[in-house]
């Protein structure tokens, strides 16, 4: 149970703290908290400076459980400091109203439950072959059961309405490590003093926060009480000999979680959608394309990826595209005619980079072709595209087994390379073949009013150093999921997916659009792969995704050729009856409404008919 935060400690002992603070070196699983305190426009998670400003007042940092995120926050704010409230925050309250939804029926399946919530394995339970007397739910570390050691759990109490928050204990026994908790009040101990008889069960573990169900919870208080035990829960593993999910290399599981996180704390803005976009893309297909508005953050968002998860600068290698780039010398060097024993390679280390990812199979290396339209993309990138595909070789040069200047006579393409492709359109680019496009995930870079506020508001110093290797514990799962090809959709989502797709085929063939197999494999592996790094994506969401990287993109043509095409695709994305009436023609439609199905496709969809209406032609590609 939580104790009042010391009152002496002083406004000079919080600045203290955050100046001995150095932001890189907080753990990134302190940032899962709804709130921020704010110094000089940098974000600290506010128990970490709190516990460490008592150091300060008292001595000693106080424990996670001597006080609440709620309590911090509180304290701060009465002493003028800066506090600021997330937009998105790691939640499990839908997953959490859902299960106490389930507890008033007969359904003891579970199979559909969220598996993992920030870093930590759920195991939800409603009971086996009969209901269970008081349902369930665990997180938990890798290493840990519900049968070993403490854990954090909610358990309800169905008869009394009460949801309880609580440190678990296994009822079989003493569990092989404790927490080191201030004053702990037992379930048991919690009924007897409330005068509500005995519990059914879990009556030795530790109370840490109750809820009345009869009363609507506030979501606030949820999530962040679910962070703050978790905070505690991670600690514990840290102080005590239980093994973690590491492994003997260091290695952690990648979390798309930890990424945004870290993003958060250096100060860079973008919407978490974007981000969940751009990594599931990169695990689906090792070609990504960035397009829409100049200085919208494309190349900004591909460095900071890189930077985070790889550990060593040779990993990744920034190559700007000149518009006199004619055949693929520049990315790829050429042997010198004059000298048979010397191959002359590119200043920009795009083929050095290619060389140390077939050295470094366990690594994640990333090319990334910034403004890659400047020049025609085919007449530069032709290897390219054909060996990502046949995973054979690239000729270099005719030495046989010979090296030339260090380079072999042919390079395998590397399972472990990565290219983004950022892209402007102007009247100085050019626009991409099929070809390319049916290769690539394409994702759109835009900028609504409320981010540009969002961004005046808070705009301060980037601190992009604290990315550097900040991720790249989680570089082998990375590579690992990248690698893997299974788990698509089965059963009732798999046909819902399939008729879809189809109607969308039907409609794009129809301007010469169409797909063929392998965007069609391309797009089932997306959703898989959207769905492993975020879970409470729903499958309209992440179908909505795959349209507008997959299908979209190749859209281009006359007004007389698109629009009717337009038209049957947005009411594919629209339950309404007249989606030209109802959407296309309302300057200021809610895309965001429950009628429509697929917004990003719709919203780009509108912006494409509206073009065509207005210049005679449209294409995806907008400057």
């Amino acid at each position: 149970m939580t104790t009042p935060i010391p009152l002496n400690i002083t406004n000079a002992d919080i600045l203290k703290a955050v100046q001995e603070t150095e932001l890189s070196t907080i753990p990134p699983r302190r940032f899962y908290t709804k709130y921020y305190l704010v110094v000089e426009g940098k974000k600290y998670p506010p128990k970490y400076i709190l516990s460490g400003a008592n150091k300060y007042a008292n001595g000693q940092e106080l424990g996670l459980d001597a006080f609440t995120t709620q309590q911090a926050v509180a304290y701060f704010s009465k002493m003028g400091f800066q506090v600021e409230k997330r937009e998105e925050v790691p939640s499990y309250f839908g997953e959490l109203n859902r299960f106490l939804e389930q507890t008033k029926t007969d359904d003891l399946k579970y199979s559909s439950y969220q598996k993992s919530f920030i870093n930590l394995n759920v195991s939800v339970g409603f009971g086996r072959a009969n209901k269970a007397k008081v349902p369930r739910i665990a997180f938990l570390n890798e290493a840990n059961s519900v049968q070993e050691r403490i854990y954090p759990a909610y358990f309800f109490y169905k008869d009394l309405g009460l949801l309880i928050l609580a440190y678990g204990e296994p009822d079989t026994g003493k569990p092989q490590n404790n927490w080191k908790l201030r004053n702990p009040t037992t379930i048991t101990k919690y009924f007897a003093e409330h005068h509500l008889g005995k519990p059914t069960n879990y009556g030795s573990s530790y109370v840490y926060k109750v809820y009345n169900t009869n009363n609507p919870l506030n979501r606030d208080e949820i999530e962040e009480d679910l962070l703050d035990i978790i905070d505690l829960y991670n600690e514990m593993q840290e102080d005590t000999d239980m093994p973690t999910t590491h492994t003997t290399t260091g290695q952690q599981e990648f979390q798309l979680s930890a990424f945004l996180e870290a993003l958060n704390t250096t100060g860079l803005s973008f919407n978490p959608a974007l981000v969940t976009r751009f990594v599931g893309a990169l695990l689906a297909k090792p070609f990504v394309i960035l397009t829409g508005l100049s200085g919208s953050g494309k190349t900004r968002l591909a460095q900071a990826f890189v930077q985070w998860i790889c550990e060593d600068a040779k990993q990744y290698c920034i190559v700007p595209v000149g518009a006199d780039w004619t055949n693929r010398e520049p990315l790829l060097g050429y042997p010198n005619a004059l000298d048979q024993q010397e191959y002359i390679k590119p200043d920009n280390g795009a083929l050095e980079l290619l060389l140390y990812a077939n050295a470094h199979a366990t690594k994640p290396c990333f090319l990334i072709l910034d403004e890659m339209n400047l020049s025609h993309v085919e007449r530069y990138f032709a290897d390219f595209l054909s060996i990502m595909e046949s995973q054979e070789a690239i000729s270099l040069h005719a030495g046989g087994a010979q090296k030339k200047s260090g380079v072999p006579a042919a390079i395998k393409w590397p399972a472990n390379l990565f290219i983004i492709g950022t892209v402007n359109i102007d009247e100085t680019t050019n626009m991409f073949s099929p070809k390319v496009l049916d290769r690539a995930n394409t994702i759109e870079f835009r900028v609504t009013a409320p981010e540009m506020m969002a961004f005046l508001n808070t705009a301060h110093p980037l601190n992009k150093q604290a990315l550097n290797a900040a991720g790249a514990s989680g570089a082998e799962s990375f590579l690992a999921l990248a690698g893997a090809k299974e788990g698509q959709a089965q059963g009732a989502d798999r046909a819902y997916i399939n008729q879809t797709l189809i109607s969308f085929f039907k409609e794009l063939k129809k301007t010469g659009a169409e797909f063929g197999y392998r965007t069609a494999t391309e797009i089932l592996q997306l959703l898989h792969q959207l769905e492993v790094i975020d879970h409470n994506l729903s499958l309209n969401q992440k179908l909505d995704m795959a349209i507008m990287q997959k299908l979209l993109p190749k859209l281009h043509g006359s007004r007389r050729k698109l629009t009717p095409v337009l038209s049957t695709l947005g009411a594919l994305c629209f339950k309404g009856s007249n989606v030209e009436k109802e959407v296309f023609e309302t300057d200021d439609f809610d895309y965001e409404t429950e009628q429509v199905l697929f917004p990003l496709s719709l919203e780009k969809i509108t912006r494409m008919y509206k073009g065509a209406i207005d210049n005679g032609f449209a294409s995806f590609a907008e400057a």
